[in-house]
């Protein structure tokens, strides 16, 4: 099975995780190309849910061009489930995410549901959190203050750029990587993190980051892995 065949099959297993919750519910939906696989196996069964909050534009569009309803998260107190993939997870259900740029709108929905449950195929998992670099996003102005002390953390600090999508820019460097908020994003690369929820706190406060990508707090409460023999159901 190649990567597209892998993220399918564990999309459909999460529409099947989703349909069992009684009808007339909202559910939260993360973003990423996992994600798009879940979206389009749900779109059948779109009058079964009242509508749903989603984490970011990208996955708002993609759930209204399928009919979903997609309701402002504040005007909804609190969600039975959120689906989302990860970047890497590790046997405790701890999850470095925001490889797409959408980590504090994934985080944010997380925190909303009752249950996460991370959507994934067998090379995200592994025994310790930090060979994918750690996000983090940023309020731009505080780029230099943000980066000096991440690097104290030991990793390799990086601003993500956005890639260039006009020829004629072919040659010329890009600009910052924007997210949804008008954030940046640095990358910590060469991490090992054996403490996720302590260090998830350490970088939450300081001045100027806005959120990191490790799901230690809001971590998941169901694996569902896509691999060579089929998924797996792995609850935390």
């Amino acid at each position: 099975m190649n990567q597209d065949q892998l993220k399918q099959l564990v999309g459909e297993a999460a529409r099947d995780e989703v349909l069992k919750l009684a009808a007339g519910q909202i559910i939260g939906v993360g973003t990423g190309s996992t994600v798009n696989y879940f979206i389009d196996a749900l779109a059948p069964h779109v009058d079964h849910f009242a509508g749903t909050v989603s984490s970011s534009n990208a996955t708002t569009e993609r759930l209204l061009k399928h009919g979903f309803s997609v309701l402002d998260p504040n005007s909804v107190s609190s969600l039975p489930a959120y689906v989302d993939g990860a970047d890497e997870i590790d046997a405790d259900g701890n999850m470095i995410k925001g490889g797409g740029g959408a980590l504090t709108r994934e985080k944010i929905i997380a925190s909303m549901a009752k249950q996460f449950i991370c959507i994934c195929d067998t090379s995200k998992q592994v025994p310790t959190l930090g060979k994918f670099a750690l996000p983090v996003e940023i309020i731009p102005l505080a780029q230099g203050v943000v980066a000096r002390k991440l690097e104290k953390l030991g990793g390799v600090v990086t601003l993500r750029l956005a890639k260039n999508t006009r020829l004629d820019l072919e040659q010329t460097p890009s600009q910052p990587f924007v997210t949804d908020n008008g954030g940046w994003i640095l990358d910590i690369a060469g991490l090992v993190i054996t403490d996720p929820l302590l260090l998830e706190s350490q970088i939450n406060q300081i001045a100027g980051v806005i959120s990191v990508g490790l799901f230690a707090q809001e971590k998941a409460s169901i694996l569902l892995v896509s691999g060579t023999s089929g998924v797996s159901r792995i609850t935390f």
